[in-house]
């Protein structure tokens, strides 16, 4: 086994990649390159740092680089790869403190560049007060611009996880929030009888939420004023977007690395790139989902943890695999609890896949307890073999974290019938007598 493995990237999938080559390989020389100065930090926990509900910065980071120095891991921050050069086995990388080029040497290579957000080219769109939010320092930058100019009409575009959670944290800062979807619906990737509930949740709560209408520009002086859709124009001075991300794949590909759907770094269930010795991982690589059997690209912080911890024992001369993803995903906007796994129903249309599926209404604990609340189940399975392709829940109280019983069930290949008489925890502070998910199978 030769002893040199560079890792370029930090966070999820590079720092889980380079702990894990270290217990697997006690002597490997690893080092870890990052263009950032924070190495490993929860990029999840972003929007309620803006919001305050956690208040110091600190709190979101995971490690610091003389943590990992303490496993013989080093780190190299403010440091940016700028190119691969597979031949020489060599990477050349620029410190971005000094504009210093280097050569950083490798056996093997690890690729964790992440994802940037996407960021349309339209008119105006470099005012101040417009931001996109994928790492501390943004998050940051947000922070400091509610806390000085006080925003008083905020735009979030795009209706997904990150969209949905800034719902929240915005109005926390007494801004009116529109939330503006090019879709026909929020949350894309859920059914819009699912999504329509939340719609009409977060009206209730006076938000303006705005579905089928794209942006098309922007308009101000030094700051934003203005919004233009193709359904006319908004007065704002606050804009977010969240409009998904983009795979930093370019650096690879330049390479000579192969790259799959949406750009991302095609890979194996190994996370072997098609050059020898070159690994990927995280939101820059592709996946397998477990039910359609397709190459998909679904950038999860909880993937690429998986990913880095693949990627890292291989590189380390290991054998593991990754079996793939199902998209299992959750959120909260407000009180409402939002959660996904498996496919949709849009997505079984387009796989060719005859299915059936039902849709409940029920209660996450007994009626009488003041923790009850309303949650609404929808289950889909395949015809005629009734095996689980997917579910989506929308509720309150602890509705979401059931979807963790159906993701299990999908991945173990599942049917209605050997689940309807699932022997579930029951007890009134937690569920009704029949649990959400018992009422929604035996509807099959």
């Amino acid at each position: 086994m030769n002893n040199k493995l560079l890792i370029i990237g930090g966070v999820a999938a590079g720092m889980s990649a380079a702990s894990k080559a270290r217990r697997i390989d006690s002597e490997l020389e690893i080092t870890a390159i990052t263009d950032d100065q924070y190495v490993s930090y929860a990029g999840c926990g972003l929007p309620y740092f803006i919001g305050g509900k956690i208040p110091e910065q600190a709190q979101l980071i995971a490690r610091r680089p003389e943590d990992f120095a303490q496993q013989n891991i080093s780190v190299k921050t403010r440091v940016r790869a700028r190119l691969i050069r597979p031949e020489q086995k060599c990477v050349v990388t620029e410190n971005l403190e000094t504009g210093q080029l280097s050569e950083e040497s490798y056996d093997r290579l690890l690729v964790c560049t992440g994802a940037r957000p996407y960021i349309p080219s339209l008119e105006a769109i470099n005012l101040e007060g417009i931001f996109v939010l994928r790492t501390i320092h943004d998050s940051l930058a947000i922070k400091a611009y509610m806390h000085q100019h006080i925003p008083k009409r905020a735009l979030i575009v795009g209706g997904g996880y990150i969209g949905l959670e800034m719902v929240e944290n915005l109005l926390e800062y007494g801004c009116e929030v529109i939330l503006l979807e090019r879709s026909s619906h929020l949350l894309p990737n859920m059914d819009e009888d699912m999504a329509l509930i939340l719609t009409s949740y977060l009206q209730s709560r006076g938000v303006e939420v705005r579905t089928s209408e794209n942006l098309t520009g922007f308009a101000g002086d030094s700051r934003v004023r203005e919004a233009f859709t193709d359904k006319g124009s908004l007065p704002v001075d606050f804009v977010l977007l969240s409009m998904g991300v983009v795979p930093n794949s370019e650096l690879a590909a330049a390479a000579g690395v192969e790259l799959g759907i949406r750009n991302a770094i095609r890979v194996n269930d190994k996370m072997e790139s098609n050059l020898p010795g070159i690994y990927a991982a995280g939101d820059c690589a592709t996946t397998k989902h477990l039910v359609s059997g397709q190459e998909v690209y679904i950038p999860m912080g909880t993937t690429a943890n998986k990913q880095g911890k693949v990627a890292g024992e291989n590189a380390a001369g290991g054998s593991a695999r990754f079996a793939g993803v199902l998209g299992t995903g959750i959120a909260r906007a407000m009180e409402m609890e939002l959660s996904r796994t498996g496919l949709c129903e849009n997505e079984c249309r387009q796989l060719g896949i005859d299915f059936i599926s039902r849709r409940v209404k029920s209660r996450t604990a007994a009626h009488y307890c003041p923790v009850s609340g309303e949650i609404h189940v929808k289950i889909l399975a395949e015809k005629p073999s009734g095996h689980i392709l997917g579910a989506q829940i929308v509720g309150f109280a602890g509705a979401a974290k059931r979807i963790d019983m159906l993701a299990t069930a999908i991945t173990m290949r599942a049917t209605v019938e050997s689940l309807i008489d699932m022997d579930l925890a029951y007890s009134p502070p937690f569920s009704p007598v029949w649990d959400p998910v018992l009422v929604a199978l035996n509807q099959f």
